[in-house]
């Protein structure tokens, strides 16, 4: 088996690892508000917290930038209240921005929340390079395998919203309020776990 394919796995396994489901919890938060039918928008988003994961997780993998870890682990479950609260309110937020306006105000807050769980990624990944010098193709890779992970997590998430939406006929707007406040409670939980101050 290849180093590429080695670093291709760990990066799948550790997010979608059920024990560290607060990466998982975000992916979810960010998919609450959209259909199955929305799936270009749901796809920038994903990608604007790609860019802003890969660019922490390498320069932290590189030791370009430090950090307080207990701040980091703390921070995450914020990501996601924020994102969640940020959801309560989506249907209002429409009636004053217009949607391009207000798609381009979350693919901004994808990409900087995306900043701080990169940081959180990297201690795993720090951990699995050593000392080795040249990390430029398991960063890749490992980069790679996270966002494999995070497309299986949209599709089973807005696969789950598909069928609640379509088949138990609920309104969209009940279920992106039952959804976002499960995992806000969950990572309000996990908060608290983590309180930094």
């Amino acid at each position: 088996m290849s180093e590429f394919f080695i670093y291709l796995q760990l990066g799948y396994q550790h997010i979608t690892d059920i024990n560290g489901y607060d990466h998982i919890l975000f992916v979810v938060a960010l998919c609450a508000i959209y259909r199955i039918t929305d799936w270009q928008k749901i796809l920038y988003l994903v990608t604007a917290f790609t860019i802003g994961h890969s660019i922490t997780l390498a320069l932290a993998a590189l030791e370009l930038i430090d950090y307080s870890t207990d701040l980091i682990e703390f921070l995450i479950p914020v990501t996601i209240i924020l994102t969640c609260i940020s959801n309560f309110f989506h249907r209002s937020t429409e009636s004053v921005l217009d949607p391009e306006e207000f798609s381009r105000v979350r693919y901004f807050f994808a990409m900087m929340f995306g900043l701080i769980h990169g940081m959180g990624f990297s201690n795993y990944l720090k951990s699995l390079l050593g000392k080795n010098e040249n990390i430029v193709v398991q960063l890749l890779a490992f980069n790679i395998g996270l966002e494999f992970g995070q497309l299986l997590i949209v599709a089973v998430a807005i696969t789950l919203s598909f069928l609640v939406l379509d088949g138990f006929k609920i309104k969209k707007h009940s279920w992106n309020l039952i959804l976002s406040a499960f995992v806000a409670g969950v990572a309000f939980k996990l908060m608290t776990e983590k309180w930094y101050f």
